[in-house]
């Protein structure tokens, strides 16, 4: 019997420029919403 590889994982070691980009394109919506977020609570509290 063969043993099973999964297609999905990689050998190869990930490259810090698509792990930056990764990490841009989750992050920066991320900091907008949480931003959005404290200034709409701070609106509250005046």
């Amino acid at each position: 019997m063969e043993p099973k590889v999964d297609p999905v994982v990689s050998e190869e070691p990930t490259s810090g420029l698509a792990l930056a980009i990764s990490w841009l394109f989750v992050g920066v919506p991320l900091l907008w919403g949480v931003s959005q977020t404290f200034i709409k609570a701070l609106a509250l509290f005046q």
